[in-house]
């Protein structure tokens, strides 16, 4: 497993595993519930290897960032991403010290912090250091 098949569709909670395409979309199972659905091709739906997070000095690819969380926590699950404001900034500046403030916004922290520790739960971390 690696993040090629990962997606996040917008307007549904958590993250789904691409099964396989159909005609009309895409088959997925939800890593929140295992529950197999079909996406269509009018949602938005991002592939967690295309996503990066920006940094003064670049963009680091999510996986990069993944495997921050991961050494920073042992390969267990990080803090909860319903915590404040100023805890989750905090957080991540301590485990991406120099992530760009202005352009990386607390509910995207939200977002990664959840995702982490969604494929966390589901044991889905590790296949980041065969890629």
């Amino acid at each position: 497993m690696n993040l090629d098949n990962i997606l996040s569709i917008t307007g549904k909670p958590g993250l789904y595993q691409l099964k396989s395409k159909a005609k009309s979309g895409f088959v997925v199972e939800s890593l929140l519930d295992n529950k197999t659905s079909i996406v269509g091709i009018s949602h938005n739906v991002s592939v967690l290897k295309d996503i990066s997070i920006y940094t003064y000095s670049q963009e680091m690819p999510l996986k990069e960032v993944f495997k921050k969380i991961a050494t920073k926590e042992s390969n267990g699950p990080a803090i909860n991403h319903k915590g404040s404001k100023k805890e989750l900034e905090s957080y991540f500046n301590e485990v991406l010290p120099d992530y760009d403030e202005d352009r990386v916004y607390a509910s995207d922290i939200k977002k990664v912090l959840q995702w982490y520790n969604l494929l966390q739960s589901n044991d889905m971390l590790g296949s980041l250091e065969e890629e």
